[in-house]
């Protein structure tokens, strides 16, 4: 019989609601969630459930809790909760953003969030002036700038953005929150070393971003690190087979990208599917979470 892993994907755990992005997850509603989790599935830890994977010796309901991108909150907010709960979970870190970083799509957020009046004239970076008079069109605005800001070239893109906001405000964990999660018992693992998509380099820069971004989070925790997760993570568009192959090489034992569905014994460990766990009601949550499980990766 071939048991489904349920792998779950967490991007932003803010502390409370955000009145811009109402559906974006935070404390309360993570906290609802965890409830959930533990009481219908055996949560373990992605290493384990991948060893059990391989194996042929899942348990029933497993499912695994991963944190992508290495945001500040993740040791701040989802830490305590899941220490409160007995949760264990992977937390993928992108070395290159640590200790000050933050991602283009946040600055893009922070830009037009904050800024005074009722337009917002981005010239200087390429983009034209626009109504943000209420919090409908602000949202809409930031949508648009970052649905034209992922077609360019990253080199192109970063010079954008950084003409929008020269200082931008971090929104990524220190290295000492990495340790603190490492020291809590949470697993570690790795993104590139700058979050790059690996289908928009060449295989010789594919592959230097994978081991700095290694090489900086096993000096950091002094501890191997042997998962990956996939920037984006949309199989055959942001990532391909020979990049799981680089992995391999590199000593990984499993990467994980972003599409749907539950993992089986004959799903490619370096290319696992998650489930993002984006309802608000407890509800939607399991039916969706339920109905992921038909779904095979």
């Amino acid at each position: 019989m071939r048991v489904p892993l349920s792998i779950l994907i967490y991007q932003r755990v803010l502390a409370t609601p955000d009145p811009l992005f109402p559906e974006c997850l935070h404390a309360r509603r993570f906290e609802q969630q965890l409830r959930l989790l533990r009481r219908w599935f055996r949560l373990m830890p992605l290493s384990r459930a991948v060893t059990h994977l391989a194996e042929g010796t899942l348990p029933a309901r497993a499912a695994c809790l991963t944190f992508d991108n290495g945001y500040a909150e993740h040791a701040t907010v989802a830490l305590p909760l899941l220490q409160r709960y007995g949760v264990p979970a992977t937390f993928f870190v992108a070395a290159g953003y640590l200790d000050g970083g933050c991602t283009w799509s946040d600055i893009v957020t922070e830009v037009v969030r904050n800024a005074p009046g009722e337009r917002l004239n981005l010239g200087r970076s390429g983009f034209a002036s626009y109504d943000i008079g209420c919090p409908v069109r602000r949202r809409a605005v930031i949508e648009m700038l970052l649905a034209a800001l992922r077609l360019l070239p990253p080199a192109e893109r970063a010079a954008r953005v950084l003409a929008m906001a020269r200082r931008p405000t971090p929104t990524m964990m220190s290295s000492d929150q990495v340790l603190a999660l490492h020291r809590a018992g949470m697993e570690i693992g790795a993104h590139p070393l700058h979050h790059t998509v690996l289908s928009s380099l060449s295989n010789a820069a594919a592959r230097a971003e994978i081991a700095e971004g290694q090489c900086r989070i096993e000096e950091l925790i002094r501890a191997r690190v042997s998962l990956f997760a996939y920037p984006s993570g949309k199989p055959g568009e942001d990532f391909e087979q020979r990049h799981g192959l680089m992995l391999r090489a590199h000593g990984f034992e499993a990467a994980v990208g972003s599409a749907r569905g539950a993992a089986g014994s004959g799903s490619d460990l370096f290319a696992l599917p998650r489930f993002s766990p984006c309802e608000a009601g407890n509800g939607g949550f399991l039916l969706r979470l339920a109905g992921n499980l038909f779904t095979r990766g």
